[in-house]
């Protein structure tokens, strides 16, 4: 009986925090700051290694489990690493039993709690725990919100209430019924929006606010994927303190923004500035993006760029999209036996977790082989190349194309005439392209209807923006559906 007592006090004695010689509180000291300065560098072993000084010389500080936390989330996120992710997860628990014995009345106390939540939330995600995740985001939320209650003034609390608000505002409406049945959740993202952009003009008079470059970040990529304000993401982010030169997690955020942006010529020169070993986290898909900056502009260096991002991608996201990249890549440059042979990897390598891997999958079991004409037209639109692209095109006319390529030719003049501001002529096109008798349920036509009301709600008519947004909302297609769906949700909401 005596062992079985001292077994089970020695158990709950490993549960608990480690007793402390004084008083716990939370503070982002000159120790913890640079700490978490090296996190955001991804320079992960660094940052660990300036951790367990801190725990050391400053044993009652609680916010060291706070950034030891985004240690994890990176090299999961990034690495993909199953095995990793399960040897891992008991830190999320043991992390916030240490802060729970932290001090209640610090704005950290229950502003950390949630974080740590959120972050395993997004590894959950990305790990198809979507149930285990949900339960995460409504836990993160309800302790931000008692926070802020607490602390109306932690802008801390703001900027990750903020991306809430605004993340939640874009559910579409058949799933809103869920995140309030189990989170009680609720938010806008004119809201999240007002919220973040706050926090933003704090950080501008209080040039120590810790937090600085994670709102900017997040501000950028709310513009760029929540109002679909892809110029104001670039200014913002290039804007900002982030510097590429020094870290890769930078250089993404930028690259990515540019890419998206249609600025691929920036998105290539931010790439060149990469930092790359020196005790840098290595971010394979870095060189994922570099080769779409090259295959946008049609050099054939991009199979490069591709190949060295599947023998460093040790997880399996975007694999199959790399594939169907080397695939197009060959294809544009005349390499028929080329393409078949990547697509025919594309078809078995990777999974389709990822949109765009789903997609690229179902591209491949088509059988279809692309018209090179169209996919060059595609490649230099997708860059930002638009003259080039154009005058590719205004070579031909519909009847030029066998059947099959029809709609994909409407669809691509309509996307050119856009981006070249020809609005009128953009609407008369992309109505073509949704009057397009098509039965093979391409995203053409729901694409379509959301940049009609992409048009209309940047020319002020919101009737004409609700009706084609609406539309969008009521199209299957096969391909690129989740992403389709929410951009026209997130129009809707940006109406009111």
């Amino acid at each position: 009986m005596g062992r079985h007592i001292f077994f089970i006090f020695f158990s709950l004695m490993t549960l608990l925090p480690p007793a402390r010689g004084g008083k716990t509180y939370f503070a982002y000291t000159v120790r913890a700051r640079d700490a978490y300065s090296s996190v955001l560098r991804l320079r992960l072993d660094e940052a660990s290694g300036r951790l367990d000084r801190l725990k050391l010389v400053e044993p009652d500080n609680m916010i060291v489990y706070h950034i030891e936390d985004y240690v994890d989330f990176f090299r999961l996120f990034i690495t993909e690493d199953k095995a990793l992710f399960k040897r891992l997860e008991a830190n999320k628990k043991r992390r916030l039993r240490h802060i729970r014995s932290g001090d209640p009345n610090s704005p950290y106390y229950l502003y950390a709690q949630a974080e740590i939540n959120l972050h395993w939330a997004l590894l959950r995600i990305k790990a198809g725990q979507y149930l285990s995740a949900f339960n995460e985001v409504s836990e993160a939320y309800r302790l931000l919100k008692e926070n802020e209650r607490k602390f109306p003034g932690f802008m801390g609390n703001k900027k990750s209430l903020g991306i809430l608000h605004a993340v939640v505002g874009a559910v579409p409406d058949k799933y809103r019924w869920g995140v309030k049945l189990i989170g009680n959740m609720d938010g806008s993202i004119r809201q999240g929006r007002r919220e973040i952009e706050e926090v933003l003009a704090y950080a501008q008079i209080h040039r120590d606010f810790i937090f600085k470059e994670e709102t900017e970040i997040l501000y950028a990529f709310m513009l760029l994927y929540l109002t679909n304000q892809k110029d104001q993401a670039w200014q913002v982010i290039s804007g900002s303190t982030l510097d590429p030169a020094d870290n890769p997690l930078a250089c993404f955020v930028q690259a990515n923004i540019a890419l998206h942006a249609g600025r691929s010529a920036e998105a290539e020169r931010i790439l060149n500035l990469a930092p790359h070993g020196d005790g840098f986290f290595e971010l394979p898909y870095l060189y994922f993006m570099k080769g779409l900056t090259k295959l946008y502009r049609l050099d054939a260096r991009a199979e490069a760029d591709f190949k060295t991002f599947l023998r460093l991608q040790h997880g399996q996201s975007y694999v199959k999209e790399a594939y169907q990249k080397l695939a197009w890549n060959a294809l544009v440059h005349g390499d028929l036996a080329g393409y078949h042979t990547y697509m025919a990897r594309c078809k078995t390598e990777g999974t389709r977790d990822q949109e765009g891997d789903d997609a690229a999958y179902k591209d491949a079991i088509s059988g279809q082989t692309p018209d090179i004409r169209l996919l060059q037209a595609r490649m230099l639109f997708d860059g930002g190349y638009y003259k080039r692209a154009h005058g590719l095109l205004a070579q031909f006319k519909q009847s030029d194309f066998p059947q099959e390529y029809q709609l994909e030719f409407l669809y691509r003049s309509a996307r050119l005439s856009q981006k070249l501001g020809h609005d009128t002529e953009a609407i008369l096109r992309y109505l073509d392209v949704l009057h397009f008798q098509d039965k093979t349920g391409s995203y053409y036509p729901c694409n379509a209807a959301l940049q009609i009301g992409l048009i209309y709600e940047k020319n002020g008519n919101k009737a004409q923006a609700r009706r084609f947004f609406k539309r969008v909302l009521k199209m299957n297609p096969r391909q690129y559906k989740t992403s389709l769906h929410a951009k026209a949700k997130a129009g809707l909401n940006r109406l009111g």
